[in-house]
């Protein structure tokens, strides 16, 4: 590794005189995670313990680090059995495994999601829908889950109260979906306060987004370099090194376009899901080897780290 990680076409470009602007050390982000790594690893839309497998086994065979394994049907889709399996699958790799609380918009009687408008978006329409949330929040980490993914700022606040009571265990994360990610420094400190331990932001944000971001605020920040057609299908891997610069501490997440829908997940799309499974480790040695080629693949968490340190809260009345 370099001391100083070059630019993707370096030092090509420099020979034809088209060197690209010199870097600004007051873009650099002055955060980390708390064991002092700038970046980490998650392998998103894992639904279910045999995906888990392919995903451990395909890590494996191309000796991809993973920090956090995601799941985005939700938890009512998982039997205790199979949430209890994906929890000993991954605790035996000291790999965290965050699971999708619901109900949430798109899986909801609501009409207004699927209006051109997007109505109230991802969000838990009602009591009920809060309620339904919270119940999966419980049952979940009885079962030995420690990561929790929310789509609603109501749900994000009362998760929050509930494990600050002791509810549900004290070192449970907290996840901001993609379906509701901050768009800027203002909303993102809010979600920070509202309780989470980690925030997907939109993978259409500039690096100068980062930079005001970090500016405001120390919490892990969550990145498709790789997004889901339904998230936009950009794909951003030679920008890497550059999100790391400025929005670190940042979960690279190694997202797939050009894949089919698996949400809601059954055995009806089995095929699909491990396929896409498998590929998006695929994807994520892409863009390992892409870092290390550019002397850029220092600053990686230590394998088994998993909590952000501290941040900054809203007083929960207690």
């Amino acid at each position: 590794m370099t001391d100083t990680p070059r630019r993707p076409g370096e030092p090509a470009l420099s020979a034809l005189g088209l060197s690209g602007p010199d870097r600004q050390d007051a873009d650099v982000s002055p955060h980390a995670f708390p064991d002092g790594g700038t970046w980490r690893t998650e392998v998103p839309s894992v639904e279910g313990p045999e995906a888990v497998g392919v995903v451990l086994k395909e890590a494996s065979r191309l000796d991809v680090p993973i920090h956090r394994i995601s799941q985005g049907s939700g938890i009512w889709m998982l039997r205790d059995a199979e949430i209890q399996e994906m929890v000993e699958a991954t605790a035996e790799r000291d790999i965290e495994l965050c699971l999708f609380t619901g109900p949430r918009g798109s899986w909801d009687t609501g009409a207004s999601v699927r209006t051109d408008s997007g109505g109230a978006g991802l969000r838990a329409r009602g009591h009920d829908a809060v309620a339904g949330c919270v119940e999966d929040a419980v049952r979940a980490t009885e079962l030995g889950v420690k990561c929790l993914l929310v789509a609603d700022e109501g749900v994000l606040w009362t998760l929050h109260r509930a494990r600050s009571q002791g509810i549900i265990p004290a070192d449970t994360t907290l996840k901001v979906s993609a379906l509701v990610g901050p768009v800027n420094p203002a909303s993102y400190a809010v979600y920070e306060r509202l309780g989470a331990d980690s925030l997907n932001v939109p993978s259409d944000l500039t690096p100068a987004h980062l930079t005001e971001i970090r500016r405001v605020s120390g919490a892990p920040m969550d990145m498709y370099v790789e997004a889901p057609d339904d998230l936009g299908g950009y794909v951003r891997m030679y920008e890497i090194a550059e999100l790391v610069r400025r929005g670190a501490p940042l979960y690279l997440k190694f997202g797939l376009a050009k894949a089919p829908a698996i949400y809601p997940y059954g055995a009806q799309l089995r095929d699909v899901t491990l396929d896409t499974a498998r590929e998006r480790v695929r994807r994520g040695r892409l863009a390992l080897d892409l870092l290390e080629r550019h002397g850029a693949d220092g600053g990686m968490s230590p394998l088994g780290s998993r909590l952000p340190g501290a941040l900054s809260r809203f007083d929960t009345g207690q």
